[in-house]
């Protein structure tokens, strides 16, 4: 019997109508509802005409969360009076519970994808209600751009709606409007906030120190753990606490012993079970619940009997190394959009009450959406679908997001490697077979290249190892955890089996030939690891999975992934002592050099060529390290150095003379021959590019490097060693750059003479290493001069005049100026000191000398 009383109370219900009226007249609309109104439940039972008077349907609702997929299927049965697999049913990834009367079926946008590409007209599919789409989940964005794309090309009668809890509903308006082409879509208002709540801010306590990676500062969950002891002496009714992830939520949990009441964990990993018991609602009479949730709580969902939320103000968001094919987790702070979904919780069946952990003062800096994932996933499964769907580049695609070129790049370079697109980014048939397995594009390379080598049942087991992480008290060593879960009665043991099972007939489906010789030089492992134990099979299939994790222990500690990344394990992991890992799990932080390794597997070195053969290179390594050049013949597998030796003069040269010119270019032009002639020359080359510029050529360090190759030959091509580049003489090197094709050159002496002549009769050498050149001389050499020598384009030398025992004593760029103005002072404080030497009154008409005045006399 139809629970009216129920669905009366749901405020969506007033929107029904606008909605159908929307459908008839334009086929899509956008709904938008807040939290707790309905949309999920009363909606698509109308859609369907389950109630109501509308015409009857066959309706898809996508749900982001398998979580969220049995409870809106759960409810609506309930509504009608009903059981889940009569006119409402679901399916999530191995499990399927729908019949022949089955007019709405609830699935996760993961299975909507796998549908649409094995049947892209949804057959007797009439509407399609994408649910939760404010969550930018990349799936759901993905299905939505394929819909969209059926319904333009293939099924213009379909009906889409795109349901939002928050108020970017503008957003998917615009999108949808390549539908029709007659505007955005109708967005259709749903009214009420459920029975409403308050909202408490409860600041943590100074000094709380900032989350990064998958670390929170265990204050803040003290205080997340207090907040909830204090809402639960002030208010009656079940407690939602938000966490950022299971970690997070069994250390609060902790916190909260011996609080009279059933402390609940509620997150994607927990048994259906306890999922189940949770959604269900306390029995009557029975004990206060507080429930500890990840953001798989946030929507699409009813916790009976909760009237309190305390919401930790974060989330965890994904993070991809794309350069190393890395995955991480970030602790971010909750958007507004989350806050404001997980605050709809507390008001779903009474008016409610909600805490948030941090100052209101932060409330306003949080950012309004989620991340889209399509901006910070992995998009190798994303790329793939495309591919299949004949858009490999995705510019075609109703998205609201472009994906960034980078990760889309990285992306593509991931499938062409394990032969699921070609060169030009098409789906191969092998490709279309992996995109059907339901699972990471890296995993179905796994099942379908391990199967033949060590048999589908043990190569589904421990891809389906690898498709969803075992717990940590599983331990790191992959093949300890397979055996745990074959043992394990939990939730985990429970979900693994199915999904090994589901592998390992999508295997058999996949057919013969599935495997295309991508395994390496050395080809299949065949024969021998069909009876292999489960530490070859885990290594085998988990190297294939990720070839770039493949791992060698290096000297002192830890491991280089073929990626070129350091990895390391936790103290006292068992699998210290392997030669090689296949890595299944490991994260980076930013703040990290190295990567952690959480699941790996003990391989060797034969199934380490295997599975990253496409990584195999061998050849002359000729570089400069630790200051000389470094010649060997190398094999590697990556980053990781299999084998070498040295190479002698057998070197080639053109390889030799690359690692000089690096060398030349990290230490510097020091590494040659400098004589005080090729330093004054260089001076003088110098002062001339300043003076008059080209032709005469630039001599700093870079401007040199940069022309190493025109002005060092031919001994370049001769050296094989750093002795060698010691033995170059760089003066003589450096004429080459003289302009002697225009025969500028002939006037080098001319323009920047390396001695002038003085009226003594002295060559004083002109130091060209300042802004401008400088004459040191002895002020008596200078008597007679009137005028100060010049040099290149009347530029003036800087005069040291110098006393007779060679000491500064005055220094000026215009001798007639100072004979008239500065000699007095300096005659009056030199002639007391040397009075052997000549002083006259009048220098400008003065004899030049070199000597005393003495001497002066007797050479008259």
């Amino acid at each position: 019997m139809i629970r009216n009383d129920a669905l009366d109370r749901l405020p969506v219900r007033h929107a029904v109508p606008e909605l159908l009226t929307a459908l008839e007249e334009r086929g899509t609309a956008v709904l938008y509802a807040p939290p707790g109104t309905g949309k999920t439940t009363l909606v698509p039972l109308a859609l369907a005409g389950l109630i109501g008077d509308g015409p009857r349907r066959r309706v898809l609702v996508a749900e982001p969360r398998r979580m969220a997929v049995r409870a809106a299927a759960r409810r609506m049965a309930w509504l009608l009076g009903e059981e889940v697999g009569d006119a409402v049913g679901f399916s999530v990834r191995g499990e399927r519970r729908t019949g022949p009367a089955t007019r709405v079926e609830v699935v996760t946008t993961g299975v909507l994808l796998q549908r649409l590409q094995r049947d892209p007209e949804l057959a007797g599919v009439d509407v399609v209600l994408l649910d939760e789409c404010h969550e930018r989940h990349l799936d759901a964005d993905t299905a939505m751009a394929f819909l969209v794309d059926v319904r333009a090309t293939l099924r213009p009668e379909l009906k889409l709606i795109a349901a939002s809890a928050t108020s970017d509903a503008e957003a998917w308006a615009r999108l949808l409007t390549v539908l029709d082409g007659g505007g955005p879509a109708p967005i259709v208002w749903g009214k009420g906030e459920g029975h409403g709540y308050l909202v408490r801010f409860a600041a943590p306590p100074a000094g709380i120190r900032p989350s990064h990676g998958t670390w929170v500062d265990p204050a803040l969950l003290r205080h997340v753990a207090a907040t909830v002891r204090l809402a639960c002496e002030r208010h009656e009714g079940d407690v939602l606490c938000f966490l950022p992830g299971t970690g997070e939520i069994a250390r609060t949990a902790g916190l909260l012993a011996g609080l009279d009441a059933e402390v609940l964990q509620l997150h994607g990993r927990a048994p259906a079970a306890v999922q189940d018991a949770v959604l269900k609602g306390a029995e009557p009479g029975g004990r206060r619940r507080v429930i500890l949730a990840t953001s798989v709580a946030e929507s699409s969902l009813t916790v009976p009997g909760v009237r309190i939320v305390v919401d930790s103000g974060l989330s965890r968001e994904p993070r991809t190394d794309h350069a190393r094919g890395l995955g991480s987790l970030a602790t971010v702070p909750v958007s507004v959009a989350g806050a404001t979904q997980r605050s709809g919780r507390s008001g779903r069946e009474a008016f409610g009450v909600v805490y948030r952990c941090w100052a209101e003062a932060d409330d306003g800096r949080r950012a309004p959406y989620p991340s889209p994932e399509i901006r910070i996933a992995d998009l190798a499964s994303f790329a793939l679908r495309a591919a299949c769907w004949g858009d490999p580049s995705a510019e075609g695609l109703a998205l609201l997001d472009t994906p960034p070129a980078g990760a889309l790049a990285a992306a593509r370079s991931v499938l062409t490697a394990i032969g699921a697109v070609d060169e030009d980014g098409r789906a191969t048939e092998r490709g279309v077979r992996m995109s059907r397995l339901g699972v990471h594009p890296r995993l179905a390379r796994a099942l379908l290249d391990g199967a033949p080598e060590v048999g589908a049942r043990r190569a589904a087991e421990v891809v389906a190892l690898l498709s969803e992480e075992p717990p940590r008290e599983y331990g790191d060593d992959l093949a300890a955890a397979w055996r745990a879960a074959r043992r394990g009665a939990d939730g985990y043991g429970a979900r693994w089996k199915a999904e090994a099972r589901r592998l390992e007939r999508a295997a058999g489906e996949a057919g013969d030939g599935s495997a295309d010789g991508r395994r390496g030089e050395n080809g299949a492992l065949s024969g021998g690891l069909a009876g292999g134990g489960e530490d070859v099979v885990a290594g085998l299939v988990t190297a294939y999975a990720f070839p770039e994790r493949v791992a060698r222990a290096r000297e002192g500690r830890g491991f280089l992934m073929v990626s070129g990344t350091g990895a390391e394990l936790a103290e006292g992991s068992g699998l210290g002592r392997a030669p090689w890992l296949a890595v299944a799990v490991a994260d980076r932080t930013a703040r990290s050099a190295t990567a952690r390794v959480r699941l790996a597997a003990v391989v060797d070195e034969d199934v380490a060529r295997a599975a990253a053969g496409h990584l195999l290179s061998s050849g002359e390594e000729v570089h400069w390290e630790d200051g000389d050049v470094v010649a060997r013949s190398v094999s590697r597998l990556g980053a990781v150095e299999l084998a070498a030796r040295p190479l002698g003069e057998t070197a080639d040269p053109a390889l030799v003379r690359s690692a000089l010119l690096d060398g030349l270019g990290r230490e510097g032009l020091g590494l040659l021959r400098w004589s005080r002639e090729a330093q004054e020359l260089r001076q003088r080359l110098g002062f001339l590019h300043r003076v008059l510029g080209e032709p005469w050529p630039a001599v700093s360090e870079e401007a040199l490097l940069d022309r190493a190759e025109e002005w060092l030959e031919p001994e370049l091509s001769r050296a094989r060693r750093r002795a060698d580049l010691g033995r170059i003489d760089a003066g003589q090197a450096l004429t080459r750059l003289l302009p002697w094709a225009t025969g500028e050159a002939g006037r080098l002496d001319e323009l920047a003479p390396e001695r002038i002549e003085v009226p003594s009769g002295s060559r004083i050498r002109v130091d060209y290493d300042g802004e401008q050149p400088v004459l040191a001389v002895k002020l008596q050499e200078m008597f007679g001069l009137a005028e100060t020598p010049r040099v290149a384009g009347g530029t003036p030398v800087v005069v040291h005049l110098l006393s007779p025992a060679g000491r500064p004593a005055a220094v000026t760029a215009d001798l007639a100026s100072f004979w008239r103005d500065g000699y007095r002072a300096v005659r009056a404080e030199l002639r007391g000191r040397y009075p052997k030497h000549p002083w006259p009154e009048d220098p400008a008409g003065a004899e030049p000398t070199r000597h005393t005045s003495a001497r002066l006399r007797r050479e008259r």
